[in-house]
């Protein structure tokens, strides 16, 4: 029963304070019983959940102690909350303090209970998220449905958070866990309500035919795909997505390239773009998952978002994959999980569930990857690909091919087959092409105010290559054109006409080129420590023919925390938005995050922020 006393309103012989402050909305506040701490006033206001011990007349040492423990734990912002679900009658128990019994339970209680599911920071390492739970419990069942009601209310107006999720599983990526790790984290989208399509995968390329078979308007029924699994099945599950709708134009080539593919070709060569410059990207132009596309006067991609209406219901209607809605996310369950460790700052299954439920968003580069007909015989258009972290070639090809002698051996095959191919020391000659990219040097005063007056938003020009990737990275804000209207991009190429083509011919131990800094429990800085996720750039590490003993420095330093890898005269490093390779003599193999390819001509280029993922980069 409710009653009114003095403005305050009453259930039962409980007071329920429910007050308006200062035009805010509502606080709902009420005397309660959390487990294993006692009895403290729950209150939850818009911005999230907050309690304090009681008041207690009496001056007992162990209740002054008891309030102090309360400081550091007294408040929960909704951001951090996933879920509140209602419990049947329960126990309470007692504080956990051994003397703090004056204004607490004497013994354990049964109530009626309701739990509060969040996350907690690691205080050693803050990019691991923790599950927090937060049992509150009251003799009065309505107290309890009360303030579930309310905390769900406000859950529900926080934005970005899916409500329907396409699961892939891969049951035998990393150490064949992946089923059971889906299981352990299932229940966090089961308590946040979020409903889950789950397949897991029965052969290699399941994932890849289904995503390419599957509708727009199927697709537009999902807030994302998730992957349980490691990068080349998350990989598998993009190029499966992107290889069946995004219609963008071929990476930008240097004219030679052209023509020895028109000498080889003749007319099959399809019209490649003919100048090679900079070029800066529209802030519109972020998310190419369009239906048409095309070249601008520097031979990149312009991409244009065609607004549709994602709740119609046409077969052929638009699927809307912008930054807004559709998201990918990766539980990580394979032997590296590179792209989980870049964007969340941990390989860890219960922190990639807790961004995905709590809606986080981060941008990624892609690059695309092209193989050029090497025949004039071949009927086959050119090969496209897309990845997400890294495309090896030589050494990073070779441990691929090795591997797979020994899959039986599980993630162990990679050490195995590396030892191998390193003693083996095999070089391939090449030539490789590189766009020359430079910083903005003819912006105007007007435009540098207006970038330095937007402080935390976009970064300083001097300041662009300092310091690695994190959460809230001002450096890919910047890239991405981050401004007040989002109708000005901050550029760092240089002016149309002013940039060329660089290049590097000789015999390769390896080339690489790495999307994201590519950090793995085995390499802690990654190959490239200072590489963003979402900067426009690719980075372009090429190893020349060098004796055994330094390309093992090298390799060393990749495993040292702090090490310097690329700092060798032997290692060329390249920040660049386009590169085109060419192979002289025996055809060696890619790797594009673990998915081989052979060619002896490949072009490629980076994406700008072509994806969101469920993720908000390292925490520091």
């Amino acid at each position: 029963m409710k009653m009114e006393r003095g403005g305050d309103e009453f259930v039962g012989d409980e007071r329920l304070r429910d007050r308006q402050f200062d035009g805010e909305s509502s606080i709902l506040s009420s005397a309660l019983f959390l487990d294993h701490v006692g009895e403290v006033v729950l209150s939850v206001n818009s911005t999230g959940l907050s309690w304090k011990p009681v008041d207690c007349p009496c001056d007992d040492e162990s209740c002054w102690h008891r309030k102090l423990t309360f400081t550091s734990t007294a408040k929960v912002n909704f951001s951090d909350i996933y879920a509140v679900e209602l419990t049947d009658l329960g126990l309470i128990h007692q504080s956990i303090l051994p003397k703090a019994d004056c204004c607490f339970l004497h013994s354990d209680s049964e109530m009626y209970r309701f739990i509060v599911h969040g996350f907690q920071r690691s205080k050693t390492q803050p990019s691991m998220w923790m599950l927090a739970m937060y049992t509150f419990g009251h003799k009065d069942l309505q107290i309890c449905e009360l303030f579930v009601n309310q905390i769900n209310a406000y859950l529900s107006k926080e934005t970005g958070r899916p409500k329907s999720l396409l699961v892939f599983v891969h049951p035998l990526s990393g150490k064949r866990n992946g089923r059971r790790i889906w299981e352990g984290v299932g229940p966090i989208f089961s308590r946040a309500r979020v409903r889950t399509k789950v397949i897991v995968t029965e052969r290699t390329g399941h994932a890849f035919d289904v995503m390419g078979s599957m509708t727009n308007q199927d697709l537009n029924s999902y807030d994302g795909v998730v992957a349980v699994g490691g990068d080349g099945f998350f990989n598998e599950i993009l190029n499966g997505l992107l290889l069946s709708r995004l219609k963008a134009p071929y990476p930008p080539v240097p004219p030679d390239f052209t023509d020895s593919l028109e000498n080889e070709l003749g007319n099959s060569v399809p019209n490649l773009n003919e100048t090679a410059a900079g070029t800066s990207y529209e802030c519109e132009d972020q998310s190419p998952l369009l239906p048409t596309s095309g070249h601008n006067q520097s031979g990149f991609s312009n991409f244009k978002i065609k607004k549709s209406d994602c709740s119609s219901g046409e077969q052929d209607s638009e699927l809307c994959i912008s930054n807004e809605r559709f998201r990918f996310g990766i539980i990580p369950a394979g032997s590296t999980d590179a792209i989980v460790i870049c964007t969340t700052g941990v390989r860890d299954p219960i922190t990639s569930a807790l961004h995905i439920v709590l809606g986080k968003r981060v941008s990624l580069d892609i690059a695309q990857v092209v193989k050029w007909k090497a025949t004039s015989s071949s009927k086959n258009e050119p090969d496209v690909r897309y990845t997400a972290s890294f495309v090896g070639y030589g050494f990073y090809g070779d441990v691929i091919v090795e591997s797979e002698k020994y899959r039986w051996m599980g993630p162990k095959r990679y050490d195995f087959a590396g030892t191998k191919v390193f003693l083996r020391h095999r070089s391939y000659e090449a030539e490789i092409s590189y766009l020359e990219a430079k910083r903005e040097q003819n912006i105007s005063d007007s435009e540098k105010d207006q970038q330095h007056g937007r402080a935390g938003d976009c970064n300083e020009l001097e300041n662009y290559d300092l310091g690695i990737c994190r959460a809230n990275c001002q450096t890919c804000r910047a890239s991405s054109g981050c401004t007040t209207t989002g109708s000005r991009p901050a550029t760092f190429y240089s002016n149309p006409g002013k940039s060329r083509w660089l290049r590097s011919r000789g015999h390769f131990l390896s080339v690489g080129a790495a999307v994201i800094s590519c950090r793995n429990e085995r390499a802690p800085d990654g190959l490239v420590a200072n590489a963003h996720l979402s900067d426009g750039f690719l980075h372009l590490v090429l190893i020349k023919e060098c004796p055994h003993a330094l390309y093992l420095r090298h390799l060393i330093e990749l495993t040292r925390k702090g090490g310097k890898p690329l700092d060798f005269g032997f290692i060329e490093h390249h920040k660049t938005a386009a590169f085109a390779f060419t192979s002289f003599g025996k055809e060696g193999v890619w790797n594009l995050d673990g998915e081989l390819l052979r060619a002896h001509k490949l072009s490629a280029q980076v994406l700008r922020g072509l994806v969101s993922l469920f993720a908000t980069g390292p925490e520091v």
